[in-house]
């Protein structure tokens, strides 16, 4: 059986599959793109079920085109109506510390230093400042935090 033969056998079910594969594999992997994928296999199933005989060409770019829209859809979507959390710098750790104050342990030359926060050492950037004054976070530039004396 050549690829083309078997390309013209694709049904509604075959889509199904795909559908439910797609959404199964984004629960294992980041991201939600697969989701879109899923519904977009998902709807061709469903428009291949009162159109059977519509050729796997059509098919495949009807597929395209849909899973083109469901990701689009969904990052407009998204853009218009952003997920709220209560934690919303959970990954993104140096802004968790945006606006607390500490105590420096070494001081910052030439604009930069280094900072023990909990556990951590961080790099950090503000105006030269002497061991043991205290200083405030300001931001996150990545893993330098911007600090401004007290």
């Amino acid at each position: 059986m050549t690829a083309a033969e078997w390309l013209g056998q694709v049904e509604f079910w075959h889509w199904g599959i795909l559908a439910i594969m797609l959404v199964v594999f984004e629960m294992l992997v980041p991201g939600t793109y697969l989701m879109w994928l899923g519904i977009a296999a998902g709807i061709v199933a469903v428009v291949l079920l009162p159109f059977p005989d519509l050729g796997w060409q059509i098919q495949v770019a009807l597929f395209a085109v849909l899973s083109v829209a469901t990701v689009v859809a969904s990052r407009l979507w998204l853009r218009r109506h952003p997920i709220e959390t209560e934690q919303p710098a959970l990954n993104r750790r140096g802004e968790q510390y945006v606006g607390r104050t500490f105590t420096l342990t070494e001081p910052i030359e030439n604009g930069e230093g280094r900072l023990r926060v909990d556990d951590t050492m961080w790099k950090i950037r503000g105006e030269d400042t002497d061991a043991g004054a205290r200083v405030r976070v300001t931001g996150a530039d990545g893993t330098v935090l911007m600090i401004e004396p007290v």
